[in-house]
C-alpha cells in the first residue's frame, strides 16, 4: 500500500486555496482512489496557512487509506475488497470471506481448509476465564461481559501481543475471530444461568454458536441447517462496513499500539451505542409499540409527522442513499426463515411482513428511498432462531470483529500511520485571571 505522502508526490492533480485575508495560497494535492470521490491531502494546511479544517463526525474527512471496504450509498454498493457483496453472499461463506478480509484474496482450497483449522482450534477458551464470567452479577447484560472477557484477553494470551511482530498479529487476529462465539454463548449462558457448553470441532462457525448457546448438558443438541445458513448469511453481510464509529473506535485506540485485545474491546464498546449495533434491537422494540397489524397506518403518519418524535427503525440508512444491498439479499433469507422457524404464535411476524409490505407501497417512503435496511430483516432472524433481544448487538460483534481486526492489521502496517489527535474549534472563555473566593 502507497502511503498518502507518496501518493501525492505521485499525483500532479492540485487544489488552490487563498487566504482572503493575507492573500497567501497554498496547492494541496488531489488524491485519487481506485474507486469513489477523489480526496484532498489537507496535511501542510495548518503549517501553511494556520488553519485547522472543521467536520462534526468526520462526515467528509478519509481518516485513513484502506483496500478492505468500499461503499457507495447513493448506488448501493457494498464490496470486500473489490468483491460485490451479491457474489460473496451467493457462492461463499463466512470463513471464506473472513480469510478474504485478513489476506486480500480469495482463499485457495488448501488455504481454506488450514483457515478454517485454525479457526476452529483456537475456539476453546482458557479454563481461568470461566471464574472471570462468574464475577458478574446474574443478569448483567451480555455486552457488558464480552467487552471485559475480551478486554481481559491480553492477560492470558502474552505471545500474541507485540504488535511489532507480524505472527503476533496473525495469531491475535485467528484467536479473536475464533473465540468471539465462545465468549458470546458463555456471555449468554451466565445471564440465564446456565452451565457453559465447550465448542465441538467437528461444527461450523456458526453451528458451534447455535449449539453452545442453545444446547443443555440434559440432551443431545442438533443444529437446525436453515438457523445455521441464516447466521453465516447475517455474519457475512457484517463483517466490514468500512470506518463506522466502531471501526473507528479501534482504529483509533491501536493508533498508540495498544494490544489488539484492548482495541477490539473498544470496539464492542462503540458498538453498543443504540446508534450504532442497537438498530436490529430497536426494530422490534417498534414492532412491539405497534402491537397490531390496524394500527400501522397509523404510526406511517407518526413516522411522516417532522414534528412527532416517534422513528420507524429498520427503514432508510445514513450511507445508503438507495435500498441497503445487504437487505436486498438477506430479504429472501428472512422470508424463508419466518415461513419454517416462525412462530404461528407470533404475532410480530405477521406484523412485520405487512408493515414491510405496506411501506414499499407508500409514496413517502418510496420517494424519499426510505426502504427496509439490513436491520429489519436481521432482527426478523435472530427472533426466529430464538436469540434474545439483548444477544441481538452481541452478534453483530461477532461478525464485525473481522472487519475490526482486518482493520486493526491494516493500520498496524500501514507507514503512514500517527497516534490518532484530531483537532478542536475552541468556543470557551478567552484567558482570563484567577479570582479569590471572597471576590467572586
Amino acid at each position: 500500500m502507497k502511503s498518502l505522502k507518496e501518493e501525492s508526490k505521485m499525483n500532479k492533480d492540485t487544489i488552490s486555496v487563498i487566504d482572503n485575508r493575507t492573500g497567501r495560497q497554498v496547492e494541496l494535492p488531489i488524491i485519487q482512489p481506485s474507486q469513489g470521490p477523489a480526496v484532498i491531502d489537507i496535511g501542510t494546511l495548518y503549517k501553511e496557512l494556520g488553519y485547522f479544517t472543521y467536520d462534526p463526525g468526520f462526515l467528509a474527512t478519509a481518516s485513513c487509506q484502506s483496500e478492505i471496504t468500499y461503499i457507495d450509498g447513493d448506488e448501493g454498493i457494498l464490496q470486500y475488497c473489490g468483491y460485490p457483496i451479491e457474489q460473496l453472499a451467493e457462492k461463499s461463506s463466512f470463513i471464506e470471506v473472513a480469510y478474504l478480509m485478513l489476506k486480500g484474496e480469495l482463499p485457495k482450497p488448501d488455504e481454506l481448509k488450514k483457515f478454517e483449522d485454525i479457526i476452529v482450534h483456537h475456539s476453546m477458551l482458557n479454563e481461568s476465564l470461566k471464574n472471570f464470567f462468574h464475577s458478574f452479577y446474574h443478569d448483567a447484560h451480555p455486552m457488558a461481559i464480552m467487552v471485559g472477557v475480551v478486554g481481559s484477553l491480553s492477560a492470558f494470551y502474552h505471545d500474541s501481543t507485540d504488535i511489532s511482530k507480524a505472527d503476533h498479529r496473525e495469531i491475535a487476529a485467528h484467536r479473536m475471530i475464533a473465540k468471539m462465539p465462545t465468549i458470546a454463548a458463555a456471555s449468554y449462558k451466565h445471564s440465564i444461568g446456565e452451565p457453559l457448553v465447550y465448542p465441538k470441532n467437528d461444527l461450523s462457525y456458526t453451528g458451534n454458536l447455535l449449539r453452545m448457546m442453545f444446547s443443555s448438558p440434559c440432551e443431545e443438541y442438533e443444529v437446525n441447517p436453515i438457523a445455521e445458513k441464516a447466521l453465516d448469511l447475517i455474519f457475512m453481510l457484517h463483517i466490514d462496513h468500512e470506518q463506522n464509529a466502531s471501526t473507528s473506535t479501534v482504529r483509533l485506540a491501536g493508533s498508540s499500539g495498544a494490544n489488539p485485545f484492548a482495541c477490539i474491546s473498544s470496539g464492542i464498546t462503540a458498538l453498543w451505542g443504540p446508534a450504532h449495533g442497537g438498530a436490529n434491537e430497536a426494530v422490534l422494540s417498534v414492532l412491539k409499540e405497534i402491537a397490531d397489524v390496524s394500527r400501522i397506518p397509523k404510526y406511517l403518519e407518526k413516522a411522516k409527522n417532522k414534528n412527532d418524535p416517534f422513528r420507524l427503525m429498520g427503514f432508510g440508512h445514513r450511507v445508503y442513499k438507495n435500498y441497503d444491498p445487504r437487505a436486498r439479499i438477506i430479504r429472501d433469507m428472512c422470508h424463508k426463515v419466518l415461513g419454517e422457524l416462525g412462530s404461528a404464535n407470533d404475532p410480530l411476524f405477521e406484523l412485520a411482513l405487512r408493515l414491510e409490505e405496506i411501506a414499499l407501497k407508500d409514496d413517502y417512503f418510496i420517494q424519499r428511498k426510505l426502504y427496509p435496511n439490513v436491520d429489519f430483516y436481521s432482527g426478523l432472524i435472530y427472533r426466529a432462531i430464538g436469540v434474545p433481544s439483548n444477544m441481538f448487538t452481541v452478534m453483530f460483534a461477532i461478525a464485525r470483529t473481522v472487519g475490526w481486526v482486518a482493520q486493526w492489521t491494516e493500520m498496524i502496517s500501514d507507514s503512514n500511520q500517527r497516534i490518532g489527535r484530531p483537532r478542536q474549534l475552541y468556543v470557551g472563555p478567552e484567558k482570563r485571571n484567577y479570582v479569590s473566593p471572597d471576590k467572586r
